[in-house]
């Protein structure tokens, strides 16, 4: 349902919110999230079109959240990168439907909806926040990191 684009965005920025204050490289952000180097560098492009990171070149350099984790919601990344499409007319152009949605196509769409939901009622604070066994983007527990500023934190 979901494109490797926007996946890989969603590495990115719980990767960042996990690290932030601090600036990573592209190529430190690459090596973390398993996301091509190349494919990386224009995914934070988009990012930083969209606001969500503040990037700058040179010694001290990298990438950072542009905001805190608790204002970035899971959506404003998606949107950032591959906006959900939703159905508000036929997609067959059929013209006796126009934009009253056959039952199939208005499910389809009320599916959108709550997935839509979903992702603006999450944000990325609280992807790091909620107790788990699996530690995003690591192989094993760094409690150190994963205090985050905003909600769920001291």
């Amino acid at each position: 349902m979901f494109s490797q684009t926007v996946e890989y965005a969603l590495r990115a920025v719980v990767y960042l919110a996990a690290e932030a204050p601090a600036a990573r490289t592209t190529a430190q952000m690459a090596e973390t999230t398993k996301v091509p180097k190349d494919y990386l560098a224009k995914i934070v492009q988009g990012l930083a079109r969209a606001g969500l990171v503040r990037t700058q070149r040179g010694v001290g350099g990298g990438v950072v959240l542009a905001k805190d984790p608790a204002a970035v919601t899971i959506l404003d990344v998606v949107n950032a990168v591959e906006p959900i499409r939703r159905i508000t007319a036929c997609p067959l152009g059929l013209k006796a439907h126009g934009v009253r949605l056959c039952p199939l196509h208005k499910r389809m769409d009320n599916a959108l909806a709550a997935v839509e939901e979903a992702f603006r009622a999450t944000t990325l604070a609280e992807v790091l926040a909620e107790p788990t066994d699996s530690v995003p983007l690591c192989d094993g527990p760094r409690p150190e990191r994963l205090t985050v500023r905003g909600k769920g934190a001291g």
